[in-house]
């Protein structure tokens, strides 16, 4: 009797459990239910009893997971103006971003969210990310598109020069000062003339007296002694006018070397320099010549930089030529500019084009002016106007500004009809990298 009760306990047991499997709802079913009865609520835009019936379905992994997922997006997004809904909403983008198969549209989603609230970084690691992940030719498109986008900066100022190791010299009211590659003034307005920085410091005339100054404008070093000019401050070494000819000193304005007739910046531890009625390439040493001094000029950017790439651009006779290494590359020009950060602008039958350091046409002749690449962007000049070409050679930054300068950590000066202003790539603001 006892086994035949406890069989027939078991057997009920197990039709319980069988009549409850038949009749609980999946996960699937429940998300079904969930999503519809969240629909009739967002329906009516009564987002705040939607919201947890979604996120309840958005729980579950299983058949409805990304409808309900989309769906709970669209609420957050109506409810942004209430605290806490933006981090749910990039959480759950960001949830969406992380697995294995997610699709291009999530990270041009978010990289579009991310754009509009002014987030770049987000924006633009969104766009690498997806690229890297899925090879989606539409992303990369979004990205081209997007990454040339600029924000024009508040500063303005008279005159600006070229930037040169994250500063540039910048004037207002008269008078000289130092800003960053934004715009932002670093050392105040205040000084007759000023160079650019070398290791903290830069070269600067003040009521007569030429000085050393650092970041913040103090004085650091006196000349004892009068020079009429400066160069750009570089490597440790400046180019004194004194009433001898140009002569080398460093930061304290020690002096070495025998005087010169003209002088340019140093960069990549070379600067042009005159003497005997011919040009060359001086080493810091203020003795030696990397160049010997036989040419009619050597070509100088706005700050006096004239080597970079082991390259360098002589004037002979009225034409110009590249020499790498101190070799003659490729053919004559009619003017160029100095390499800089890739691919130098050439002048050819009366137009503007770039070549590489081997010689090559990398940019066909088609501008009225340019200069040369930094930051695979360079200024061009269309008509009476200069915009930017990339190095796919397509105008990218439409021709609207009267000068523009090159590209330094995402920004450039540019003048507009209210004076020098400074842009910056979206890409760039607030640290966003570049790929």
């Amino acid at each position: 009797m006892k086994r035949l009760l406890l069989g027939i306990g078991c057997a009920l047991l197990l039709a319980v459990s069988w009549l409850a499997a038949l009749t609980a709802e999946s996960d699937a079913q429940r998300q079904a239910k969930l999503i519809e009865q969240a629909a009739a609520y967002t329906q009516d835009e009564i987002y705040v009893r939607a919201i947890p019936l979604l996120e309840e379905a958005a729980g579950y992994d299983d058949k409805y997971t990304l409808e309900a997922e989309e769906a709970l997006k669209d609420a957050y997004l109506n409810m942004m103006d209430q605290s806490g809904y933006a981090r749910k909403y990039t959480n759950l983008l960001e949830k969406q971003m992380a697995r294995k198969d997610a699709a291009p549209e999530i990270y041009a989603e978010a990289a579009e969210y991310y754009l509009e609230v002014g987030k770049e970084s987000e924006a633009f690691a969104a766009l690498r990310s997806g690229i890297e992940k899925t090879g989606s030719a539409e992303l990369t498109e979004l990205y081209e598109d997007t990454r040339y986008a600029f924000k024009l900066n508040r500063a303005t100022y008279q005159e600006a020069t070229a930037i040169c190791n994250g500063a540039i010299q910048v004037k207002l009211d008269g008078f000289w000062g130092l800003a960053n590659s934004a715009g932002e003034l670093v050392v105040p307005c205040e000084f007759d003339a000023i160079s650019t920085f070398s290791n903290g410091q830069a070269i600067a005339r003040q009521n007569g007296l030429v000085i050393g100054v650092d970041q913040n404008g103090n004085r650091v070093a006196l000349l004892h002694g009068e020079a009429f000019d400066f160069t750009n401050f570089a490597d440790n070494r400046v180019g004194l006018r004194t009433a001898d000819g140009w002569v080398l000193a460093d930061g304290n304005f020690y002096t070495g070397g025998s005087p010169l007739q003209d002088l340019g910046m140093f960069s990549n531890g070379a600067a042009a320099a005159k003497t005997g009625g011919k040009w060359g390439l001086l080493a810091t040493d203020g003795e030696t010549w990397l160049l010997e001094p036989e040419y009619d000029g050597i070509i100088q950017d706005q700050l006096g930089r004239s080597y970079a790439q082991n390259a360098v651009f002589v004037r002979q006779g009225g034409a110009v030529q590249l020499l790498v290494d101190g070799e003659a590359v490729g053919e004559a020009y009619e003017d160029a500019r100095p390499f800089a950060d890739g691919w130098a602008a050439v002048k050819q039958n009366g137009k503007w084009g770039f070549i590489d350091t081997q010689g090559t046409v990398c940019i066909d002749f088609q501008f009225d002016d340019a200069l040369s690449f930094g930051q695979h962007l360079a200024a061009v000049k269309v008509g009476d106007l200069w915009g930017y070409v990339s190095l796919q050679g397509e105008v990218v930054i439409d021709p609207v500004f009267l000068e523009a300068g090159s590209f330094y950590e995402g920004s450039a000066p540019v003048r507009t009809a209210d004076g020098w202003q400074f842009i910056t790539l979206l890409e760039f603001k607030k640290g966003a990298a570049s790929i």
